[in-house]
């Protein structure tokens, strides 16, 4: 309990002085957001500095091998890929400060991209016999997929770097819904003694750090850099503990965010109608008249339940 605790408490601090740090180099350098016209309630967010998913991310990294040192080769996989999904999104913020728009990568060129990392998890998963999936609330019962694991990892990464993705479009909340997240799953971790809690705890406490500088009004944004590498950092802690399935439980939020964006797209096509004001769903809520801190508050409170809920049957 000790080492999770100083690694929260480390994480905290780095990524504390790290964004504190960041923030005005951000500024100076004129690494502003370029904000949607149609998002009409962000229009006086426009220049926010972006990119300030850097520091929590460098935070993680370090307080990870501070306490876990180089031993373990999934939290050390782990970390390779949360920096390479981390440089994926790095390249879209800069080419959209470039261009001083709110297009960076092409769709394409971001999946393939996210697809060639991806594999890279599931191949590692398939080789090392991390091919069983534990099932929620089944009191550790589990399947065993084999090869299958290949598919279903590509699928876990894709969903989930993509759906924590649009989740970050209010001040705080995929920083606060992904802390909860990974503040809850590190738990399960260490009640099951698996592997990687004290990542998973580094992650909490470098993002709650972050937060004190992203609530609303928010001073920087985490950018593509920082939305990216948390759904990388998810979809692996899940995948290489065989936890997969937990995703859509504790990242009920992630989820839905995803599903609306989905759901939206395909009904408007079809009748030219919406089913929501805006997707994802906390556009919606925003259009009809909720605060950001609001909108922010409920989605951790649902996560943190759901985290309670993974808890008391484990």
């Amino acid at each position: 309990m000790r080492i999770y605790l100083a690694a929260i408490l480390a994480a905290f601090a780095i990524s504390a002085l790290l964004t504190a740090v960041i923030t005005p180099l951000l500024k100076r350098l004129k690494a502003g957001q370029y904000i949607l016209g149609y998002v009409k309630e962000h229009k006086d967010k426009n220049g926010t500095p972006t990119m300030g998913g850097l520091a929590f991310i460098a935070a993680i990294i370090i307080v990870t091998l501070i306490f876990c040192g180089f031993s373990n080769n999934a939290v050390n996989l782990t970390l390779v890929i949360v920096g390479g999904f981390a440089i994926v999104g790095f390249l879209d913020d800069f080419l959209k400060i470039y261009r001083k728009e709110n297009q960076g990568l092409k769709p394409y060129q971001k999946i393939l991209f996210q697809t060639a990392i991806a594999v890279i998890a599931a191949v590692y998963c398939y080789v090392n016999g991390i091919t069983k999936l534990y099932i929620p609330f089944s009191g550790g019962l589990g399947v065993n997929i084999g090869w299958g694991i290949i598919p279903v990892v590509l699928f876990v990464f894709l969903a989930t770097v993509n759906c924590v993705n649009l989740t970050d479009g209010l001040d705080g909340l995929a920083g606060g819904t992904s802390l909860c997240y990974l503040a809850f799953f590190g738990a399960m971790l260490a009640l099951n003694a698996q592997q990687m809690p004290v990542l998973c705890f580094s992650a909490a406490g470098a993002l709650a750090a972050f937060l004190l500088f992203n609530v609303n009004r928010a001073s920087v944004f985490m950018g593509d850099t920082g939305s990216l590498a948390l759904g990388g950092l998810i979809a692996c802690v899940c995948s290489f503990t065989s936890n997969a399935l937990y995703i859509p439980v504790l990242g009920i939020m992630f989820v839905v965010s995803g599903l609306t964006v989905i759901i939206q797209v395909i009904y408007y096509k079809r009748t030219g109608r919406r089913v929501f004001l805006m997707a994802p769903l906390h556009h919606h809520f925003q259009m009809k008249g909720y605060t950001e801190c609001k909108i922010s508050y409920v989605y951790a409170l649902i996560t943190s339940l759901a985290g309670i809920l993974c808890l008391i049957f484990l």
